[in-house]
């Protein structure tokens, strides 16, 4: 092989776990951000924003919902309102699909559709769906993600009541 064919090939594997990083760095998010959830010693939703992250809802209903955040602090003070011990989510579950993942030098750009079944405290239950564009940068951190998120944007495209039933137990 010549180095020419060499470097193409370094290339494409650096990119090919570029992207796999970043892949674990949003299912580690949504996985955070799901209710109930087990315990998971010494992870943080703080840990997987870069320092000068921000963190938006755009489009019409989530542009006045959420604004614009800035700061892992100020984006995990957010989401927490939302999170155990708030009661707000009885359960709460994320899927993504759609994924198209760019890889651009030092930044990533990410896009999804992601669909969120919750149900809430007081009974109620929806489906949402919403475009996320996320831009990760890599981590200058020793320990954690290879990527982080910069920049998170996302925007309800639409959402629909659901019923939640109880787990029903079945006998073998």
């Amino acid at each position: 092989m010549t180095h020419i064919t060499i470097d193409a090939l370094l290339t494409r594997l650096c990119t090919l776990e570029a992207q796999n990083e970043v892949r674990k760095t949003i299912a580690r998010y949504m996985a955070l951000c799901d209710v109930p959830r087990a315990p998971l010693e010494s992870e943080s939703l703080a840990a997987l924003f870069t320092d000068d992250a921000v963190w938006e809802g755009i489009g019409s209903q989530y542009v006045r919902k959420f604004g614009r955040l800035q700061g892992p602090a100020a984006i995990v003070d957010m989401l927490q309102t939302y999170l155990p011990p708030a009661p707000h989510f009885a359960t709460n579950v994320h899927f993504l699909t759609s994924e198209h993942i760019e890889v651009q030098g030092d930044i990533i750009k990410g896009r999804w559709i992601m669909l969120q079944a919750s149900g809430y405290v007081d009974a109620g239950a929806e489906l949402i769906a919403a475009r996320l564009e996320v831009d990760f940068a890599p981590s200058t951190r020793e320990e954690g993600h290879a990527w982080l998120i910069r920049h998170f944007r996302t925007e309800r495209l639409f959402d629909a009541p659901w019923q939640v039933n109880p787990r029903k137990e079945t006998s073998a």
